[in-house]
């Protein structure tokens, strides 16, 4: 007798991941309703090989629900239980919620975290669902306070609710002033069916109530952004306290959109000429620093990056857990899900020359421009030469790096939208290509030969001329032998394996030893 996970989920990819990995220990399907989700929800659902039942428009969780259960039926008679994403509770206790309805116990049981007591009268589910005569008419609208603060509470810490499978003959699905789960269980309730209650317990979420604390700025650099800038800044937390849109020389509507916004954080800095994405957020990281920012966030216009995530960002700093954060796409297949082959063949390829120029070989995901930063780091690092092309955030990691500051990833999903990149991924990639090699050259100059000396530099130097001497001693070795019939001294391939060998060696001991001064420096507190 399989048991079915449902999960109603309205752009809820901020913890869809860890819901279906730790609920699908103990469920043997997962049903995810994606309601109209803008985020990537979906995505990762599927990903993760669950179900997805998608709704163009967004309906309500009355109607995902109904849409989840008869979309169980394929899986046979058996138990259901419906996941509240949006409140993360430990999943550990599924299976003391599952168990009344497997030994037949009873039909249905709701979990939720306990009511606080105040020394009042105390409620129960029973006394929501029934009126005063217990026939079962009740609504939990009467006039009693003490019953609709209690209907309040349920409404944000319902976890779980588990059905046996005759329940679902009785559920009607219509909505009314319960919460949704509440509002079946009334249903199953009314049939006289067996109803139970269980107490189960939240995980412990971190106090982002400290944000307020803090001066939080965000960066957003705009071009041609006209369809989404407005819902990326109304999306803004209001714990932020002020946004700076670059206006990057837009050629659309960006800025009559931008004027019609009626948001007193916002400040829009706008360019006369097109001066390019880094050049954009560069001028946005001054004017934080001019407003005396504690922390300053940077994301993208066009509605991409989940405002939702951002205290995964800032939390860490706020900890003092690092000087940077960052968004990595890469960590797993799930959050890779809205990442084209293309796509992700390019970052993995520009996630390796930026782990050899930066010196980061902690990090990945190396363009994943949702980020944030400290006052001490941004204030420190000479942003007045940060690369002003797409590559700035690969230039980023190189400068943090070079002067001493730690930098952590913060996974999330990848999520496009029907928007085509403006990027030529050819052009982009030799750019930034050139760049990172430049910038490595200035890192182990200023890192290793200015602010102090590693023997690293030579390392590195022996390594980058004994290979390429390796290298050509085997292209004329090839050309001689195969092409210009030459011939070739015995001793010339053993000098050639030597150089190569040699230069091998150089290097890795190089980047061995690179990476235990980045380790170092990570271990180090702010």
């Amino acid at each position: 007798m399989g048991i079915t996970g449902i999960i109603p989920a309205y752009n809820d990819e901020a913890n869809i991941h860890d819901i279906i990995k730790k609920a699908g220990v103990y469920v043997d399907n997962i049903v995810v309703v994606d309601d109209g989700s803008t985020d990537s929800t979906a995505y990762v659902a599927e990903k993760m090989s669950a179900y997805v039942i998608r709704h163009e428009a967004h309906k309500g969780k009355m109607e995902s629900l109904k849409a989840a259960f008869k979309f169980s039926e394929r899986f046979g008679k058996g138990p259901v239980l419906v996941i509240n994403p949006g409140q993360l509770y430990n999943t550990e206790e599924i299976p003391k919620m599952l168990d009344p309805v497997m030994w037949l116990e009873a039909d249905a049981v709701v979990g939720y975290s306990p009511y606080p007591s105040n020394g009042g009268p105390q409620y129960d589910i029973q006394s929501l669902i029934t009126d005063n005569n217990g026939n079962g008419n009740g609504n939990g609208n009467g006039s009693d306070p003490g019953r609709q603060q209690f209907t309040k509470f349920l409404y944000d810490n319902i976890g779980y609710a588990a059905f046996s499978a005759q329940s679902a003959n009785f559920m009607k699905f219509e909505p009314d002033s319960l919460p949704m789960e509440l509002s079946l269980i009334k249903d199953i309730s009314d049939a006289g069916m067996r109803i139970k209650e269980m107490n189960v317990s939240k995980l412990q979420k971190e106090d982002t109530d400290i944000l307020h604390k803090y001066k939080i700025g965000v960066v957003i650099p705009a071009y041609n952004e006209e369809k989404l800038i407005s819902t990326t800044v109304d999306g803004i937390p209001d714990y932020v306290n002020r946004i700076y849109v670059i206006n990057d020389a837009s050629t659309d509507n960006t800025a009559e959109v931008l004027n019609s916004i009626d948001d007193p954080r916002l400040s829009v800095i706008d360019h006369k000429e097109n001066q390019g994405v880094g050049a954009a957020i560069l001028h946005g990281y001054k004017r934080a620093l001019q407003e005396d920012m504690d922390i300053t966030v940077v994301m993208g216009g066009d509605n991409q990056m989940n405002p939702a995530l951002m205290p995964n960002l800032l939390m860490p700093i706020i900890r003092g857990e690092a000087d940077y954060t960052k968004g990595n796409r890469l960590k797993s297949e799930e959050f890779r899900g809205g990442m084209s082959s293309w796509r992700l063949f390019g970052n993995s390829i520009l996630t390796l020359l930026t782990k050899i120029s930066s010196g980061y070989w902690n990090v990945m995901d190396p363009q994943n421009g949702y980020t944030a930063i400290s006052k001490h780091a941004l204030s420190n690092i000479d942003i007045d030469h940060l690369y002003t092309y797409y590559g700035y955030c690969n230039d980023m990691l190189v400068k943090l790096n070079t002067f001493g500051f730690r930098t952590i990833d913060i996974s999330m999903p990848a999520h496009y939208g029907n928007e085509k990149s403006s990027i030529k991924y050819g052009r982009y990639m030799t750019k930034v290509s050139t760049m990172l090699l430049k910038k490595f050259l200035w890192r182990l100059k200023m890192k290793y030969s200015i602010q102090s000396f590693h023997p690293l530099v030579f390392f590195y130097a022996f390594g980058m001329i004994f290979l390429p001497v390796g290298a050509l001693l085997t292209l004329y070795t090839l050309a001689a032998t195969f092409i210009a019939g030459w011939p070739v001294p015995p001793s010339l391939p053993l000098i050639d394996a030597l150089f190569i060998v040699a230069g091998l060696q150089f290097l890795l001991f190089a980047m061995l030893f690179d990476m235990r001064e980045c380790n170092k420096t990570m271990d180090v507190s702010i």
